[in-house]
């Protein structure tokens, strides 16, 4: 049964909601909508040295309180439960997001990836959707678990063959598939299988990309939200406004400028952020710049 509880009113006035969406699929695309828009995606904790837990509660806790989510563990779980408490059927999947051909078959989890079923259309009579809010630049609605080109907002996201069996997962959809990422992105694609997805594993995983020396997570400052077709990112000096026909790049040339994209535009939360920790930060952050700058922006 939907939760009647006064947490998941303030989740969803956080997200700009005044009623609960209900648990169909136009009610998951609502607030998918929603989520992607007004709770940006964002690793400053990350680059703060202070990770925060990836424990759905404490996620919760955050989105409630007008704190700031994180990357897509902690996304995910917060979003996961808001989906649960609603009445949506959720299940979860592992999920390795690869950004070079090289990587594309490493097998280590980085991403925690949301199945929503029950919820069959003319274009999917299983009824299975991917939902995520965790991948920064990302999709908007969620995606059928269907095979073939999905088209959002102008954007196409392609679904394709997993690795390994397809009916282990069922009824809660397939136990495996793989992701195109939309043209002009940064990832190249997800592959998305049944390995270990559990709290301890996702736990050790946020240890590794949180804290270990070669984490890309460490290296900028990246805070990304979606609105509609707009895909708008903050990664380190740069603005970048995307759409499926154009993109709009800018370099933030100031302090004052960088701490209002991240704040006016981006919609991060940061009432946490010390002084210190800004201009510690800031110096970081331009000096990665002009150095990406002196080398020709590679």
């Amino acid at each position: 049964m939907p939760d009647e509880g006064p947490e998941v009113d303030r989740y969803l006035g956080r997200l700009g909601l005044t009623g609960r969406p209900a648990a169909t699929l136009a009610g998951l695309r609502e607030v998918h909508r929603a989520h992607v828009s007004r709770v940006p995606y964002d690793n400053l904790s990350i680059m703060l040295g202070r990770p925060d837990p990836v424990d759905p509660a404490h996620g919760v806790e955050r989105v409630t309180t007008g704190g700031r989510l994180g990357y897509c563990f902690q996304q995910n779980g917060a979003f996961a439960w808001l989906l649960t408490e609603l009445g949506f059927s959720v299940s979860r999947r592992h999920g390795h997001v690869w950004t070079s051909p090289g990587t594309q078959l490493a097998t280590d989890l980085n991403h925690l990836v949301l199945v929503v079923s029950g919820l069959p259309s003319d274009d999917n009579p299983g009824g299975h959707w991917w939902a995520d809010a965790g991948l920064g630049e990302g999709f908007a609605e969620p995606l059928p678990l269907v095979r073939g080109d999905h088209v959002v907002d102008g954007w196409s996201y392609g679904i394709g063959a997993g690795y390994g069996a397809q009916a282990a997962g069922r009824p809660t959809g397939p136990a495996a598939w793989t992701y195109r990422h939309l043209p002009g992105g940064v990832l190249g694609g997800i592959v998305v299988t049944s390995r270990d997805h559990s709290p301890d594993a996702i736990a050790a995983a946020h240890a590794v990309l949180g804290l270990g020396e070669g984490s890309p997570f460490r290296r900028v400052l990246v805070a990304q939200r979606i609105d509609g077709a707009r895909q708008l990112t903050v990664r380190g000096l740069v603005h970048q406004v995307l759409t499926p026909g154009s993109r709009d790049q800018r370099d933030l040339a100031s302090y004052d400028d960088w701490r209002s994209a991240l704040a006016d535009e981006l919609l991060l939360p940061t009432d946490d952020v010390t002084d210190a920790e800004w201009a510690s930060l800031w110096d970081r952050t331009l000096a990665s710049h002009r150095a990406w700058d002196e080398a020709g922006r590679p």
